[in-house]
């Protein structure tokens, strides 16, 4: 079993100045004030692009956010692909267990999502289904199978429950009434579950 990313598709020169625009004007004003309170408007008119390259682009906010999150869930997909143990393979020396791997994994994620917590829940919320339609979602999911193939019956599914502990909208809640320390703490106890032995 391999994980395999697609590559981003090729933009036409304007098209990628327009996207970086975008993006860095949503980035600034959602960092000033937080991402429920920008508008689409707002955003178009901080890129100086019009309302309908932006909408044509990305839709709504929600795939605006899911532009903004792409290059951070790409890194941290580099890391599991190729970077060092336990997050990554690694190179050379011992083998990294499966339980190990799954706990830094845990970590890596928990880092990522709790440090662009806003975001990643109006991406994963803004229909029903939207988190597992987000191409990420899916890289995560097989990652995680691979970990637990030769431990659990059926890892797939086992993959799908660990997943869902680390929902935005789940870890929202979470933080906001038993803080982040104790959110994470909440979510390596059904990893500890999980690890294979």
């Amino acid at each position: 079993m391999e994980l395999m990313r697609t590559p981003p598709p090729k933009e036409r020169a304007d098209a990628a100045r327009n996207r970086a625009k975008v993006l860095e004007a949503a980035a600034a004003l959602f960092a000033r004030h937080g991402v429920e309170s920008v508008s689409m408007d707002a955003v178009a008119a901080a890129a100086g692009v019009g309302k309908g390259t932006l909408f044509r682009r990305f839709g709504d906010k929600a795939g605006l956010a899911v532009a903004l999150l792409d290059e951070r869930e790409r890194d941290l997909q580099d890391a599991i692909l190729s970077g060092p143990a336990p997050l990554g393979p690694g190179g050379g020396g011992a083998a990294v267990q499966p339980s190990e791997r799954l706990h830094a994994f845990a970590d890596a994620y928990l880092d990522y999502v709790l440090d662009h917590l806003s975001l990643v829940r109006m991406s994963e919320t803004a229909s029903p289904g939207a988190r597992y339609r987000i191409g990420a979602y899916g890289f995560w999911h097989r990652h995680l199978t691979i970990l637990l193939d030769r431990s659990v019956a059926d890892g797939e599914a086992q993959a799908h429950a660990l997943l869902a502990v680390l929902g935005a909208e789940h870890l929202t809640a979470m933080v906001e009434t038993v803080g982040p320390a104790r959110a994470r703490a909440a979510v390596h106890v059904f990893f500890d579950a999980a690890a294979p032995s």
